[in-house]
């Protein structure tokens, strides 16, 4: 009897209790996300300022632009015009699809100057082109790194860790590669998933991204590892709850909700 007299009183206490913790892909989690790699790669929080943001940062990718950096000299910004010219034909930056195959895998700017950045700044006034940029972003970079992040074992902190690195490094197999990357790290440590210590392993994961970081010169600065994402690791918050302060650059940052 009593049982059954507390269970409507213990129900609520133990679904709290079971709750898992939130993962990457909550919109709230997500936005801190953005937020944080819009701090490293355009030194401000406000992420959705970057949708026209475009310029070559000179290292061997050609012109980086968008929320997340996409380079016509890795593909990915090859993708995202044709994906925007596929929902919108006739739009701005259509006309520079032919260059943009030609360039492709090359630093190289012709067919694209001098009206290219430009054209990329008017276009990011287009929702259309913003929600391209979104789903680009999910496809190639945000849905694996959480996918596989969470195949290892790996919460928020883990998960955004491969998110950034996927963003910087790409998607591929080579040493300086995301996967690359995560194989040196799994040759140092266990993930979660294969009984390992999380915190263990992502000291391991952070370490062979900072020696990717260092083998590229444009990327040899490693404060959004040292005084960003090794902070939130030192402090054992592997959930990535706010409130969160950083550094970048030298810059200081902080997400109080």
């Amino acid at each position: 009897m009593l049982s059954t007299l507390l269970a409507p009183v213990l129900a609520p206490v133990l679904a709290l209790t079971l709750q898992a913790p939130v993962d990457l892909t909550d919109p709230h989690k997500k936005d801190i996300a953005m937020q944080l790699v819009s701090s490293a790669e355009n030194s401000s929080l406000d992420w959705k300022a970057q949708y026209g943001y475009i310029e070559d940062i000179d290292d061997g990718r050609g012109y980086t632009g968008g929320i997340i950096g996409f380079c016509s000299g890795t593909h990915d910004m090859l993708q995202l015009v044709e994906l925007y010219t596929q929902r919108k034909p006739g739009n701005v930056l259509a006309k520079y699809l032919p260059a943009l195959r030609k360039v492709d895998g090359t630093d190289s700017h012709k067919g694209l100057d001098p009206n290219f950045t430009k054209d990329w700044k008017s276009a990011a006034k287009d929702p259309v082109f913003q929600q391209a940029q979104n789903d680009e972003r999910d496809r190639v970079y945000f849905d694996p790194a959480v996918r596989q992040a969470k195949s290892d074992g790996l919460r928020a902190l883990g998960q955004f860790a491969y998110y950034d690195a996927m963003v910087m490094h790409g998607p591929g197999d080579d040493k300086l590669s995301f996967g690359g990357i995560r194989k040196s790290a799994l040759a140092k440590a266990k993930p979660p998933a294969q009984g390992g210590d999380e915190t263990t392993y992502l000291d391991a994961f952070l370490d062979a991204r900072k020696a990717a970081m260092k083998a590229e010169e444009a990327h040899e600065d490693t404060s959004r590892i040292d005084t960003a994402q090794r902070v939130f690791l030192r402090k054992g918050n592997l959930d990535l709850d706010p409130p969160l302060t950083w550094k970048v650059y030298g810059d200081s940052y902080t997400i109080k909700k």
